[in-house]
């Protein structure tokens, strides 16, 4: 079989995962902030520190993280013979081949 590299690696998931989620916990935290009474307006609530400073904040790193993440180029050796997960699948459909007759 030829030695292809993988184009992401464990790692470079596990970068895309936390930034989703720090993305997940901005958008939380800007949420809110509205009252069911139209003719009230919370000016405090909606303009706090959270809302315009923080939430803004943690959604771009986020981003920023799965950004780097998906450039972030795998290690030398990571590929598909040396992959935990692929190893023992590749070795039985070998076996298998090996074990069909040849007409």
């Amino acid at each position: 079989m030829e030695n292809s590299v993988m184009s992401l690696s464990r790692e470079n998931f596990k970068y895309i995962i936390v930034g989703c989620v720090v993305v997940i916990v901005g958008f939380i935290l800007m949420s809110g902030g509205g009252t069911e009474d139209p003719t009230q307006f919370n000016e405090e609530e909606l303009f706090s520190f959270r809302r315009i400073t923080l939430a803004p904040f943690l959604v771009m790193l986020g981003y920023g993280i799965v950004l780097f993440g998906i450039l972030k180029r795998p290690k030398k050796g990571t590929n598909i013979e040396n992959s935990d997960i692929v190893e023992g699948s590749v070795t039985k459909s070998e076996e298998i081949l090996d074990d069909m007759p040849n007409n």
